[in-house]
């Protein structure tokens, strides 16, 4: 299933064939702390988990997001999500994490974010994510981690 986003720009389910395109745009967003290839791979085999990318009007993925469905019913967690820096600022962000929440379909959504990336900070805290918890050097080199949580109500999922 696709969605449509606006500009030509698309959300559609990722596949083991996007992966390598993946992990490259996931060491150009994150260069201190990308998913390790063989993770990712991980997360494209394990059935419980949601991968979906944002394609350009060209076809090029500049976008993804991974989410797991928790083993209790009521979570899920978003373990990764991007835009590439070169199409950001455009509503991609905000329109694939909306499209994981949908996917996800459980009542509490958690992410973990580094304590110094405002503008997800920013985006999260806009969509109704707030703080639970602080992960002081969750990151390898230090940083706090910011554990954000958002509720969905029956409505919104």
């Amino acid at each position: 299933m696709n969605t449509l986003l606006k500009d030509g720009y698309a959300i559609r389910r990722a596949t083991l064939f996007d992966l390598r395109a993946v992990y490259r745009l996931e060491r150009v967003i994150f260069p201190r702390d990308a998913y390790p290839y063989l993770d990712l791979a991980l997360l494209f085999l394990t059935p419980r988990v949601i991968n979906r990318k944002i394609v350009a009007p060209d076809g090029a993925l500049v976008g993804f997001v991974c989410a797991v469905l928790g083993a209790r019913q009521d979570r899920g967690w978003i373990v990764t999500i991007g835009i590439d820096p070169a199409h950001q600022r455009r509503g991609l962000g905000q329109a694939l994490l909306a499209h994981a929440e949908e996917r996800i379909g459980r009542t509490h959504i958690r992410l973990t974010v580094r304590e110094g990336n405002h503008p997800a900070i920013r985006l999260y805290a806009r969509t109704g994510y707030t703080t639970i918890e602080r992960k002081i050097g969750y990151y390898r080199d230090g940083e706090t981690g910011l554990v954000m949580e958002k509720h969905m109500n029956p409505a919104q999922n």
